[in-house]
Protein backbone atom coordinates (compact mmCIF):
# COMPACT_ATOMS: atom_id res chain seq x y z
CA UNK A 1 0.00 0.00 0.00
CA UNK A 2 1.42 3.30 -0.80
CA UNK A 3 1.03 7.00 -2.20
CA UNK A 4 0.29 7.26 -6.08
CA UNK A 5 -0.49 9.78 -8.58
CA UNK A 6 -1.98 9.11 -11.75
CA UNK A 7 -3.28 11.42 -14.89
CA UNK A 8 -6.58 12.08 -15.21
CA UNK A 9 -9.04 13.73 -18.06
CA UNK A 10 -11.84 15.53 -16.94
CA UNK A 11 -13.89 15.54 -20.45
CA UNK A 12 -16.60 18.79 -20.20
CA UNK A 13 -20.21 17.28 -20.72
CA UNK A 14 -22.57 18.96 -22.91
CA UNK A 15 -25.22 18.88 -20.22
CA UNK A 16 -22.94 20.57 -17.58
CA UNK A 17 -20.48 18.69 -15.12
CA UNK A 18 -17.41 16.68 -16.01
CA UNK A 19 -16.65 12.69 -17.14
CA UNK A 20 -13.50 11.32 -15.50
CA UNK A 21 -11.00 9.45 -16.74
CA UNK A 22 -7.82 7.57 -16.22
CA UNK A 23 -5.58 7.10 -19.50
CA UNK A 24 -3.61 4.53 -17.66
CA UNK A 25 -6.23 2.83 -15.45
CA UNK A 26 -8.46 0.76 -17.38
CA UNK A 27 -12.27 0.62 -15.95
CA UNK A 28 -11.31 3.55 -13.39
CA UNK A 29 -13.89 6.40 -14.32
CA UNK A 30 -16.11 8.97 -12.40
CA UNK A 31 -17.76 12.24 -12.78
CA UNK A 32 -18.94 15.63 -11.04
CA UNK A 33 -20.74 18.93 -11.17
CA UNK A 34 -17.73 20.84 -9.88
CA UNK A 35 -14.02 20.65 -10.32
CA UNK A 36 -13.88 20.47 -6.95
CA UNK A 37 -16.14 17.26 -7.09
CA UNK A 38 -14.76 15.94 -9.60
CA UNK A 39 -11.34 16.15 -7.77
CA UNK A 40 -12.82 14.43 -4.96
CA UNK A 41 -14.51 11.84 -6.86
CA UNK A 42 -11.51 11.07 -9.01
CA UNK A 43 -9.14 10.51 -6.18
CA UNK A 44 -12.35 8.13 -4.56
CA UNK A 45 -12.14 6.24 -7.95
CA UNK A 46 -8.40 6.05 -8.24
CA UNK A 47 -7.73 4.79 -4.71
CA UNK A 48 -10.61 1.92 -4.97
CA UNK A 49 -9.27 1.10 -7.99
CA UNK A 50 -5.76 0.73 -6.96
CA UNK A 51 -6.36 -0.63 -3.80
CA UNK A 52 -8.58 -3.69 -5.45
CA UNK A 53 -5.57 -4.35 -8.08
CA UNK A 54 -2.92 -3.73 -4.47
CA UNK A 55 -5.38 -6.69 -3.56
CA UNK A 56 -5.53 -9.05 -6.46
CA UNK A 57 -1.15 -8.82 -6.68
CA UNK A 58 -1.51 -6.84 -9.95
CA UNK A 59 1.22 -5.37 -10.92
CA UNK A 60 0.33 -1.44 -10.95
CA UNK A 61 0.72 0.11 -14.59
CA UNK A 62 3.28 2.84 -15.15
CA UNK A 63 1.45 6.68 -14.85
CA UNK A 64 2.78 8.41 -18.55
CA UNK A 65 3.74 12.06 -18.39
CA UNK A 66 0.53 14.42 -18.70
CA UNK A 67 2.35 16.35 -21.14
CA UNK A 68 1.77 12.84 -23.57
CA UNK A 69 -2.02 12.86 -23.21
CA UNK A 70 -4.57 14.54 -25.68
CA UNK A 71 -7.39 15.64 -24.92
CA UNK A 72 -9.76 18.24 -26.51
CA UNK A 73 -9.64 21.66 -25.86
CA UNK A 74 -12.07 21.89 -23.32
CA UNK A 75 -11.24 18.97 -21.36
CA UNK A 76 -8.55 19.42 -18.06
CA UNK A 77 -6.00 16.91 -17.83
CA UNK A 78 -4.45 16.93 -14.14
CA UNK A 79 -2.81 14.54 -11.80
CA UNK A 80 -4.80 13.46 -9.36
CA UNK A 81 -2.96 11.65 -5.88
CA UNK A 82 -4.67 8.37 -3.89
CA UNK A 83 -3.01 6.83 -1.02
CA UNK A 84 -4.27 3.38 -0.90
CA UNK A 85 -3.27 2.63 2.76
CA UNK A 86 -6.16 4.64 4.13
CA UNK A 87 -8.74 2.80 2.10
CA UNK A 88 -6.70 -0.51 3.41
CA UNK A 89 -7.26 0.44 6.93
CA UNK A 90 -10.95 1.93 6.01
CA UNK A 91 -11.96 -1.12 4.69
CA UNK A 92 -10.27 -3.88 6.33
CA UNK A 93 -10.62 -2.71 9.89
CA UNK A 94 -8.86 -5.32 11.30
CA UNK A 95 -8.99 -5.64 14.94
CA UNK A 96 -5.91 -5.93 16.78
CA UNK A 97 -5.03 -6.79 20.56
CA UNK A 98 -3.48 -4.11 23.01
CA UNK A 99 -3.19 -3.84 26.92
CA UNK A 100 -4.86 -0.76 29.13
CA UNK A 101 -4.82 -0.62 32.27
CA UNK A 102 -7.90 0.45 34.46
CA UNK A 103 -8.19 0.87 37.92
CA UNK A 104 -9.65 -2.73 39.45
CA UNK A 105 -12.94 -1.03 40.40
CA UNK A 106 -13.79 1.13 37.07
CA UNK A 107 -13.21 -2.57 35.68
CA UNK A 108 -15.49 -4.64 38.14
CA UNK A 109 -17.88 -1.58 37.29
CA UNK A 110 -17.90 -2.18 33.98
CA UNK A 111 -18.65 -5.93 33.79
CA UNK A 112 -21.86 -5.57 36.39
CA UNK A 113 -23.43 -3.39 33.53
CA UNK A 114 -22.32 -5.61 30.78
CA UNK A 115 -20.15 -3.30 29.56
CA UNK A 116 -18.12 -4.23 25.89
CA UNK A 117 -14.67 -2.48 27.12
CA UNK A 118 -13.20 -3.19 23.22
CA UNK A 119 -16.03 -1.12 22.06
CA UNK A 120 -16.06 1.80 24.30
CA UNK A 121 -12.34 2.38 24.08
CA UNK A 122 -13.12 2.05 20.19
CA UNK A 123 -15.43 5.13 20.51
CA UNK A 124 -13.93 7.41 23.07
CA UNK A 125 -10.68 7.27 20.55
CA UNK A 126 -12.27 7.95 17.62
CA UNK A 127 -14.08 10.56 19.61
CA UNK A 128 -9.93 11.79 21.22
CA UNK A 129 -8.91 11.54 17.37
CA UNK A 130 -12.06 13.52 15.81
CA UNK A 131 -12.75 10.30 13.53
CA UNK A 132 -16.24 9.78 12.39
Amino acid sequence: MAKYSYPAVFEKEEEGGYSIYFPDIEGCYSQGETLPECVENAEDALCLMLYELEKQGVSLPVPQNIRDIKADEDDIVTLIACNTKFYKNYFEEKSVKINATIPLWLKEAGEKKNVNFSQILQQGLKQHLEIS
